[in-house]
């Protein structure tokens, strides 16, 4: 019985640390810093979720009940990313979104972590990891770019 608890504990942690997947990944970004420059910028929970791919607890994050009009930027290079305009109540308690200011300032990476297959949204100048994005979502995309706070910062119009 001891012997099958340890086979299912190794099973889950290499599940879980089966990792992204690189294919969608460009190799350099354009934006790119040190971890020392990166920590120095962002505060530590920033740090954690944009470059170590964390993720803040659902409705803790400053923007998850935000009604302002504006758009939502990068933390990490301050690249356009989603507008008030597409923003949407999906009861998951993050910053939803139906689709990005331009589809080419997102990238989307297989995210095979903690034994699930989604799909990771990254800043495309500078890959901080944003959140994830899934099939949920409202019209006109059906998307729900899912993401946390910590990774973005609100400009009010």
């Amino acid at each position: 019985m001891k012997t099958l608890g340890v086979i299912l504990f190794m099973g889950l942690v290499m599940m879980a640390c089966s990792g992204y997947t690189q294919q969608d990944k460009p190799k350099k970004f354009e934006v790119t810093k040190t971890e020392m420059e990166w920590k120095k910028q962002l505060t530590p929970e920033q740090y954690i979720v944009a470059r170590q791919k964390g993720t803040e607890r659902p409705y803790t994050g400053e923007y998850w009940d935000n009604h302002g009009k504006g758009k939502y930027v990068c933390i990490g290079c301050k690249l356009d990313l989603f507008s008030s305009d597409t923003k949407f109540e999906s009861g998951t308690g993050w910053p939803s979104f139906w689709d990005p200011i331009k589809k080419e300032n997102v990238l989307v990476a297989s995210d095979n972590t903690h034994g699930m297959s989604r799909d990771e949204v990254l800043c495309s100048r500078c890959g901080s990891h944003l959140g994830h994005v899934f099939d949920d979502g409202p019209k006109p995309t059906g998307k729900r770019y899912c993401m946390n706070s910590a990774s973005l910062s609100f400009v009010k119009k």
